[in-house]
């Protein structure tokens, strides 16, 4: 017998010998349910929409977790339900729920997650929010098997108001949009402010309908009426609250007074972005352009992080049972390395993730929050966003 044949014999033996677990990889079945943006148009000429925000980073996070699942023996598999904007969200996460799939990450805003949550709250389904930054979602509209790996507006305004504190540029001169997102993100300016010993000395609500700013004559009028709409007592420091983008990219040299701009523009406070470098995120950054041809963006950071979350816990638990992966997602001894210099984890009084907060600028990154200065008895990421003994979470 050739010694070919001989190898080919043994191998095959080998493989006849090997347990039934080992010759059937267990399969983990993850949902996503998605809905689609509202179509915005870009601000500037270097613009781009970002195409299946959200859903480019958890096809990334399963492909990752497929690769850990070769060697553990485990298979992972995404099941994709994208609704119309408007569409029946709650149809779709009955019918991810109905197949059997006990663990979906959801990228809605925060009243389809709530109705698909509520429809699901029977079924014993884990939910992980991937877009809806709302704090009521972690407070009094809290629901016990709903997680969050998008930072809460309250965790944003907290890591860029340590950061201002911390430079002491603690006077503010607050600028707020008209959309409901930009109202909820000045409340959580004005909560980091009074939490850190800000001071907003004025705020305004941005009411300029510059017509096409792009055309021909468009920089003039807004070179006439920014000024004039940003004088106001002496500050330090413009925080803009305009999540729709539709006016803050105008602020930075066109205000009253020399003035830097940070909030939702000129120096932003995030979760990701593409100038995060550090701890290995380059090779992030390098995976998922090569996958999506754009660079990955704050929710689909979130959803590679639900995604990874659950093949870790899933690895962790030696496990495919959506339950078991779910109890030690949601327990204390949870930990998931994610480019960020440190272990993340979910709060367990409110299921928000608990992670650092980037502060960059159009290029570069600035800093990273928490703050040195901020302490806390247990973790200085629970510095950021709403602590255990302020919660309103009912879980």
């Amino acid at each position: 017998m050739s010694l070919r044949l001989l190898v080919t014999v043994w191998a095959l033996s080998m493989w006849l010998a090997m347990p039934a677990s080992a010759a059937q990889p267990a399969a983990i079945v993850v949902g996503y349910l998605g809905e689609s943006d509202d179509p915005l148009l870009p601000v500037g000429p270097l613009d781009e929409v970002p195409a299946r925000e959200g859903l480019e980073g958890v096809r990334l996070g399963i492909a990752d977790d497929a690769t850990t699942g070769r060697f553990t023996n485990q298979r992972f598999e995404l099941v994709e339900r994208l609704v119309p904007k408007d569409g029946d969200v709650v149809a779709a996460a009955q019918g991810l729920a109905g197949r059997g799939i006990g663990l979906v990450i959801a990228n809605l805003d925060a009243g389809p997650l709530l109705a698909a949550a509520d429809a699901l709250s029977a079924t014993g389904t884990l939910l992980i929010n991937s877009r809806a930054p709302d704090d009521a979602l972690r407070g009094g509209e809290c629901r016990p098997d709903l997680l969050h790996t998008i930072a809460s507006r309250a965790m944003l305004a907290d890591g860029l108001a340590q950061y201002l504190v911390w430079k002491k540029w603690t006077r503010w001169l607050l600028v707020v949009g008209r959309s409901p997102g930009d109202r909820l993100y000045a409340d959580a300016v004005r909560r980091a402010a009074s939490r850190f010993g800000a001071e907003i000395v004025d705020e305004k609500t941005w009411a300029f309908q510059p017509g096409n700013a792009r055309t021909d004559t468009g920089h003039v009028a807004l070179q006439t009426e920014i000024p004039t709409f940003t004088r106001a007592a002496d500050y330090d420091v413009l925080v803009v609250a305009d999540e729709r983008d539709e006016f803050g990219a105008y602020l930075e040299g066109r205000t009253d007074r020399p003035r830097p701009v940070a909030g939702t523009h000129g120096l932003i406070a995030t979760a990701w972005s593409p100038v995060a470098e550090q701890w290995g995120a380059t090779q992030l950054q390098n995976r998922f352009h090569r996958q999506a041809g754009r660079w990955m963006t704050s929710r689909d950071y979130a959803g590679w992080v639900a995604a990874r979350a659950i093949g870790e816990a899933a690895v962790r638990t030696e496990s495919a049972d959506a339950a078991k992966i779910s109890g030690y997602l949601r327990g204390p001894d949870f930990l998931l390395a994610a480019f960020k210099g440190q272990g993340l984890s979910f709060r367990l009084w409110d299921g928000q993730l608990r992670e650092p907060i980037l502060i960059v600028g159009s290029r570069l990154l600035v800093s990273i929050s928490p703050q040195a200065a901020f302490l806390h008895r247990v973790s200085e990421l629970d510095s950021l966003g709403v602590d255990e003994e302020e919660t309103t979470c009912k879980r």
